[in-house]
Formats: C-alpha cells, sequence, structure tokens
C-alpha cells in the first residue's frame, strides 16, 4: 500500500518561512518523480514544485519561483519543500504527489499517481 504522509503545515505571518515534509512508503522513491500541489478553497490544484528521481532537476511555478524550495532525501523517502517570504495568496492545502508510472516533472495533476491528504497553510496579512 502506497502511502504519501505531510507534515509541517501551519499558520504563519505573511513573510514568514514554513517547511513542508512529505515522507513516502510502500513503493520505491527513488524512482519517483515528486511533487507539490495547492488547492485553495474554490480553485483548482495548482502545481507548485517538482523534482526529478535523483534531484537534479527542478521545476517551479513562476509565482513561487525565488522564494520556495524542493528537495529530496532518497535514504529517507522524504521530500520537503521550504516555503520562504510566504503571502497571503499563498494559503492552501498543500499536497505531495510521486510520479511513477512515467517519471516526469510535469504540473498536471495527471502526471502523478499518487496522493498525500493534505496540510493546510495559513499565512495571515
Amino acid at each position: 500500500q502506497v502511502q504519501l504522509v505531510e507534515s509541517g503545515g501551519g499558520l504563519v505571518q505573511a513573510g514568514g518561512s514554513l517547511s513542508l515534509s512529505c515522507v513516502v512508503s510502500g513503493i520505491t522513491f527513488s524512482r519517483c518523480a515528486m511533487g507539490w500541489f495547492r488547492q485553495a478553497p474554490g480553485k483548482e490544484r495548482e502545481f507548485v514544485a517538482a523534482i526529478s528521481r535523483t534531484g537534479g532537476n527542478s521545476r517551479y511555478a513562476e509565482v513561487v519561483k525565488g522564494r520556495f524550495t524542493i528537495s529530496r532525501d532518497n535514504a529517507k523517502s522524504t521530500v520537503t519543500l521550504q516555503m520562504n517570504g510566504l503571502k497571503p495568496d499563498d494559503a492552501a492545502v498543500y499536497y505531495c504527489a510521486a510520479s511513477y508510472s512515467r517519471p516526469s516533472l510535469g504540473g498536471a495533476p495527471a502526471a502523478y499517481d499518487y496522493w498525500g491528504q493534505g496540510t493546510q497553510v495559513g499565512v495571515s496579512s
């Protein structure tokens, strides 16, 4: 059974930082490209960042580029999203996703096979 478990969400003031983690089990983590998405109330799920299987390549949405950093530790089956300079528009439920069958850094949810349950991020102005 594949499981993705996110943690690290919370409420911060604008300009603050949070670090989200996702631990993956039940699948060979090093064979998965990994991504982070987010969904705010009333909005569609949107791509945030993705990282290749080795960690050598990454991709970011324009709205988070320069503020967020995605990384992974294959020994710990963990992917992390470091979020700095948070803005009220960053508030959302953040989801971790694994792309296994055809690993890619795609920005579409359909490119990912497995999803976590989400972790809430709030940003106060």
